[in-house]
């Protein structure tokens, strides 16, 4: 190289034209480039030396504006047509002879810079090129082309993504077509964390869309774009709990409605004379129960306890039937409920509906004067429900004592009945404060259920209608999902009494409770008091009752049962299974609407407590009640704390998303200050 030559070097993948200036000791030279600035190369560091000298900067800009023009990747084509059927290798003056019929500096400087470009036509072999072969260059077109249709997909999702984080355009135009891989790539990695098997991916679609590249930073991106809600519920995603119907199972259940299925019971007893009462919170929707009194002609009385019939419109196997056994139950969330079937039918037909002839099976029961069955009667049934009740309905009608109610001072005298003699029995009754959830349209209302006559009332005919149930089954030797639960083993008396009454000590007795179980062979229900017990009281709403009706209509009209015991055994693990999976959903759901709504409480209000029971005490750690709102919370102590003792706590740091709390005490001092100031 001499002063006055004209190189071309790269500067961060940019070409830059110099002229060569001066040696720079033996091996380097310096050049200096349009914008006047120096550098300092190495031979190897020029990538093109273009022939003849005599350069000075000045001309540079005229060189590259002489060359610029010739440089059209299209017109390579012309050349490997020519030059592929001989496979004959070239250098750029070659190429600038063919394509321009010129072999001048700018000329062959535009045919080296097409040919070192290139990645289609041909490939480099030492200073000169060769065709690429018709087979690879057809391969390396076809890749082109995806790469290109790819780079369209992607601007294309990049400004559906704009527009919809901006309002412009609704999200869901992203589940569309070749973008809805993309934003399920972005669910599963917030839904499956670690465990998802195509993380990377993901990652690397959040890296692509300068975003945190976490399940957080996907998660709030599916918010952005209005996919998701900022309270999604991840509990309810992960399970996979079906949220919607299929429209197979929607037109089943219109046909239904439309063209009821024939009724299997011909002889159904009309029970339309009698006063029914159903019972249950305002928000119910899914009327499962009723509740009447017999008058017998030679004095007393029969309880009656009506229970809806869904199997009136359906049978083991058809498609409403496999729906619910796969969903299992009703799924209660402070949002509101999935149901277990659909939505027309579980509030309709399948209900008792105040002031319509409705499908039951009725459990007819006289009690013994201390409470035990003295005999009893099932059926199926037509009812025609009279009042539509709620808890503080009753409650109020049983304060008051009106006399043109009388059946349910009946009834309320039959459950403390009851209740006195299953604790005859050995039943271990629990009292601890139940908080109840509910959100609607943002807004979080948790409150404590109380304990009241109408709600016992309700619980014991329940479990009344539990146990004659149970019992018809152990006779008749069916197979049904029995709930079983062994004998506890309780702390001693004298150590019980040790505790606080209240809380506390139900805590600690709760502690000792072992878990009921389901099983197809009845071996007693210990705190419940009963030798013998079955649900079958909401098979709107429990696949496992539903089971149980099936079984116990069949032999009711001596019919084959539905379920032999195999048959039974595999249906209860399944639908059990199944079941706990949705409970793990609501207490997941209602934990982080509880956390949420301490959050918007905020650190400064004071929330009264009261000390449970320790979880690890070298820790500090222990549970305490939040008797406000009826809840169970778990805080570190750095000091004693006595069992039953009354604290005040403040909220110092909480995330629902990350399902964590912490609480701080409350100096007694502080508290009375600031009760003050508020009086």
């Amino acid at each position: 190289m001499e002063k006055g030559s004209l190189v071309e070097l790269r500067l961060e993948d940019r070409r830059v034209l110099a002229v060569a200036d001066r040696p720079d000791g033996k091996k380097l030279w310096v050049v200096i480039d349009e914008t006047g600035k120096s550098h300092s190369l190495r031979p190897r560091d020029i990538t093109y030396e273009v022939a003849g000298g005599g350069y000075a900067v000045a001309d540079l800009g005229a060189f590259r504006a002489a060359a610029a023009p010739l440089m059209d990747p299209d017109s390579l084509e012309v050349a490997w047509e020519l030059l592929v059927e001989d496979g004959e290798s070239i250098d750029p003056p070659g190429l600038a002879e063919i394509l321009f019929s010129d072999r001048g500096a700018p000329a062959c400087y535009a045919a080296h810079v097409l040919l070192a470009d290139d990645k289609l036509y041909f490939k480099q072999k030492g200073d000169r090129y060769e065709p690429r072969p018709v087979s690879q260059v057809d391969d390396l077109r076809q890749q082109r082309q995806r790469e290109q249709q790819r780079e369209r997909e992607n601007q294309e999702f990049l400004d559906l993504m704009a527009a919809a984080i901006t309002g412009d355009q609704p999200g869901s135009t992203l589940l569309e077509g070749p973008f809805r891989q993309r934003i399920e790539l972005l669910e599963r990695l917030v839904i499956q964390g670690e465990e998802m098997t195509n993380r990377a991916a993901a990652l690397d679609l959040l890296k692509s869309l300068d975003r945190p590249q976490t399940e957080r930073g996907a998660f709030d991106l599916l918010v952005e774009l209005g996919l998701w809600s900022p309270h999604e519920n991840l509990s309810l995603r992960r399970a996979q709990t079906p949220t919607r119907f299929s429209a197979k199972v929607c037109d089943v259940a219109l046909s239904c409605l439309t063209s009821p299925p024939p009724d299997r019971d011909t002889n159904r007893r009309d029970l339309t004379h009698l006063k029914v009462y159903t019972i249950d919170d305002e928000s119910t929707r899914e009327i499962d129960d009723g509740l009447s009194v017999e008058y017998l002609p030679e004095g007393g009385h029969r309880l009656w306890i009506h229970i809806a019939d869904p199997t009136r419109w359906l049978v083991p196997g058809d498609d409403l039937d496999l729906e619910a056994r796969r969903r299992a139950t009703t799924v209660y969330l402070p949002t509101g409920s999935i149901p277990m079937f659909p939505d027309e039918l579980a509030t309709g037909p399948m209900s008792l509906v105040q002031g319509q002839l409705c499908c039951a099976m009725s459990f007819g029961v006289i009690l013994a004067e201390d409470g035990s069955v003295e005999s009893f009667e099932i059926c199926p049934s037509t009812v025609k429900p009279t009042y539509r009740l709620t808890y503080e309905d009753v409650d109020e009608m049983l304060s008051l004592g009106i006399e043109a109610e009388a059946e349910l001072e009946v009834l309320d005298r039959a459950a403390r009945s009851r209740a006195q003699w299953r604790r005859s029995q050995g039943a271990i009754r629990i009292d601890m404060p139940e908080a109840a959830i509910k959100v609607k349209d943002d807004e979080i209302d948790i409150y404590v259920l109380d304990s009241s006559r109408s709600r016992q009332l309700v619980a014991e005919m329940m479990i009344l209608t539990g146990e004659v149930a149970g019992r018809y089954g152990q006779a008749a030797g069916l197979p049904i999902p029995f709930r079983n639960q062994t004998q506890p083993e309780l702390p001693p008396d004298e150590e019980l009494m040790l505790l606080p009454v209240g809380p506390v000590r139900a805590c600690a007795i709760r502690r000792c409770m072992p878990r009921s179980e389901v099983s197809v062979t009845p071996t007693g229900h210990a705190s419940l008091g009963l030798e013998t017990y079955t649900q079958v009281t909401s098979p709107i709403r429990r696949y496992a009752d539903l089971l149980s009706h099936f079984q116990i209509k069949a032999h009711l009209r001596g019919e084959p049962l539905p379920f032999s015991v195999e048959a039974m055994q595999g249906l209860v693990q399944g639908v059990s299974a199944t079941a706990y999976e949705a409970s793990m959903v609501e207490r997941q759901t209602n934990r982080y609407w509880i956390l949420e709504y301490l959050r918007r409480q905020g650190s400064e209000r004071i929330w009264q407590a009261l000390m449970l029971r320790w979880l690890r005490e070298d820790d500090g750690l222990a549970s305490i009640l939040i008797e406000d709102l009826g809840i169970e919370m778990t805080m570190r102590f750095n000091r004693s704390v006595d069992l039953g003792e009354v604290l005040h706590v403040r909220v110092s740091y909480v995330d629902p998303r990350q399902d964590t709390i912490q609480f701080r005490e409350v100096a007694p001092e502080r508290v009375a200050g600031e009760a003050a100031i508020v009086s």
